[in-house]
């Protein structure tokens, strides 16, 4: 039978039930809509991650001395060449910095903390937060800049404020104490309390001069997003390696391996989301189906008996449950596609700041809809939609004609 006929019979056999039609194709517009929205939300807090991951002195790739990780000392640096720039495509790489991180206690008139003190060129500082935060008082001025920069969560608990001085202990290159005061060229404001508390910064060739060493303990690579795929990231690395040789050449991936897995869990997370909501839309599709054609028994044993094969009753089945999934799918992604649209701007997440923050997330989660995910939805659903299908299918066939004339 051709399958322009076996289109009509199915167009107007949906039609002719148009409340059963409408309500399947309102559930499947639910589930669907439900399915992309919730994946735009995963994708989000995805993004977040990584994107808290990299741009928390971490970076897509960082070069460090072997046992830095174990002992972050100025012990555990190394000698960058003058004028060293990463020998990696332009359109991959984002940006790079040179760095000195060792630990410190720092003390103001009344408090004393241990902190992480960092050693910055300004002007390459863009690839991480400090870059992008916003400052009482001012920024670093050049890699010279003897001032610091402290986070206005440690500023309150020092009970200091731009300007005032601080006095600064950390462990030189010969292992000696060094003890120097520094006075505060401004108090940045991060998204998140942990790193306001945790990192205090100067230029890095103000720390050389005070470590008495002219080294640094990292060098940290942003890359560009569309280049940041697990290809990209490991040709990236491997030139570098071939570079740094005797250095640790560490994706952000290792360095922060629980991060890692929570982003490597997103991905499963979104096949599970959809496996429940499909495997709740299916059954109800089942049944509809099935209810369908059992009405339809005397409609099938007359076509049997005018010569329609069974497997073209097979196929008009099919194909009923295929056009409904279809229009269903086209009109959730539509649905979803608005929702995301209309929470462009994002969500505030800042009454669960602390909560937010543990996750890795930004107060502020935007909704990410990638084509991929799109079209994956859109060709998974056609597939749970064709075998829904086949067992309701399968019982239309199993109809003798001569029994079902006589009902």
């Amino acid at each position: 039978m051709p399958v322009r006929l076996l289109l009509q019979l199915s167009r107007r056999n949906l039609l002719r039930h148009r409340r059963r039609t409408f309500m399947l194709l309102l559930a499947i517009s639910v589930a669907v809509s439900g399915v992309t929205f919730m994946n735009s939300l995963i994708r989000g807090f995805q993004h977040d991650m990584r994107e808290a991951v990299v741009v928390n002195m971490t970076g897509d790739i960082k070069v460090l001395a072997p046992g830095y990780r174990d002992d972050p000392s100025i012990e555990n640096s190394f000698v960058l060449a003058d004028g060293w720039a990463p020998d990696l495509p332009v359109d991959l790489v984002d940006g790079w910095a040179a760095r000195i991180k060792v630990p410190a206690v720092i003390l103001s008139e009344r408090e004393t903390r241990g902190i992480q003190l960092v050693g910055v060129d300004p002007a390459s500082e863009r690839i991480s937060f400090i870059g992008s935060v916003s400052y009482a008082g001012e920024p670093l001025a050049s890699p010279e800049d003897a001032r610091l920069l402290v986070g206005k969560a440690l500023a309150e608990q020092l009970q200091t404020a731009v300007g005032r001085r601080l006095v600064i202990m950390t462990q030189g290159s010969d292992g000696l104490n060094r003890e120097a005061g520094f006075r505060i060229a401004g108090i940045y404001d991060a998204d998140g309390t942990g790193l306001e508390k945790a990192f205090v910064f100067t230029g890095v060739s103000a720390l050389q001069r005070l470590l008495d060493a002219k080294v640094v303990t990292e060098v940290s690579i942003r890359l560009r997003e569309e280049g940041s795929s697990a290809a990209e990231g490991f040709s990236a690395r491997g030139r570098l390696m071939d570079y740094f040789t005797g250095l640790d050449v560490l994706r952000w991936q290792e360095l922060e391996p629980q991060a890692a897995a929570m982003f490597a869990f997103a991905d499963s997370a979104i096949f599970i989301w959809f496996l429940i909501m499909m495997g709740a839309l299916i059954f109800g599709l089942v049944n509809t189906l099935i209810t369908s054609v059992m009405e339809r028994v005397r409609e099938f044993g007359m076509l049997r008996a005018l010569g329609m094969r069974p497997g073209s009753v097979v196929v008009q089945v099919v194909l009923e449950s295929t056009l409904v999934m279809a229009l269903g799918v086209l009109i959730g992604l539509g649905i979803g596609s608005l929702l995301v649209g209309w929470l462009a701007d994002g969500i505030d997440l800042s009454a669960w700041a602390e909560g937010v923050e543990l996750a890795g997330m930004r107060s502020l989660l935007v909704p990410r809809l990638l084509p991929g995910d799109l079209l994956l939805v859109a060709l998974m659903s056609l597939v749970f939609g064709v075998l829904a299908s086949l067992y309701p299918a399968w019982r239309a066939v199993k109809v003798k004609p001569l029994e079902a004339l006589r009902r």
